[in-house]
């Protein structure tokens, strides 16, 4: 099993950072690509990788793990796949992690949260993401975290932002966090968030 991912370069210069961002549950790496065109990064390759597991429900749908029997089926083997796939990019594309931004919605953004955590990246962004492990201290830096979540989201509550804010901060991580009047999406006012986010924790 592999990682699959849509790769979008700058048009008019070699990349010097990368942005990864992983799909939400049902989705696939085409629902989160046309961001490429609405985020001013003119400095960033963007990779939208592809969920190993198909949806259960969705046609076309991808899955990082089962929710629907509350087991979470598959997230060892997501996990190691993600790492896996993350810690090859520097020998693929030539830029290190120190210069990649890992980002998600929904479960994607659990999965960016569980899997960056414990690797040196420029930082973790989760859009209306939750947590799916109980942080514990490491001895290694936490990459700085960005969480966006909206106050209206009836398929992850946004009581489930606010624990993961505060576990994350339990461990020393910088978080940065934003509550919006919105549900479950990205919206247009996200993107300004997000985009000053990357460029705060670009390193050149």
């Amino acid at each position: 099993m592999s990682l699959e991912a849509i790769s979008i370069k700058p048009q008019n210069s070699d990349p010097k950072h990368l942005l990864v961002m992983l799909h939400g549950w049902g989705a696939n790496a085409e629902d989160l690509a046309p961001l490429s065109s609405m985020l001013t990064l003119p400095d960033y390759q963007f990779l939208f990788l592809n969920a190993p597991f198909f949806h259960p429900q969705v046609a076309g749908g991808r899955a990082w793990y089962a929710l629907e029997t509350g087991e979470y089926e598959g997230i060892e083997e997501s996990r190691q796949l993600l790492k896996n796939w993350l810690l090859s990019l520097e020998e693929n594309t030539g830029i290190p992690l120190s210069r990649t931004m890992l980002s998600g919605f929904s479960q994607g953004g659990a999965m960016s949260l569980d899997v960056g955590i414990n690797l040196p990246l420029a930082g973790i962004c989760s859009l209306s993401g939750y947590l799916q492990f109980q942080p514990q201290k490491l001895a290694s830096p936490i990459p700085p975290i960005l969480i966006i979540h909206g106050q209206q989201d009836m398929v992850v509550p946004v009581q489930m932002a606010q624990k993961a804010r505060d576990e994350l901060t339990a461990i020393d991580a910088t978080v940065e966090y934003h509550e919006l009047a919105m549900g479950h999406e990205i919206p247009a006012n996200v993107l300004p968030i997000f985009e000053q986010f990357i460029k705060a924790n670009s390193e050149f």
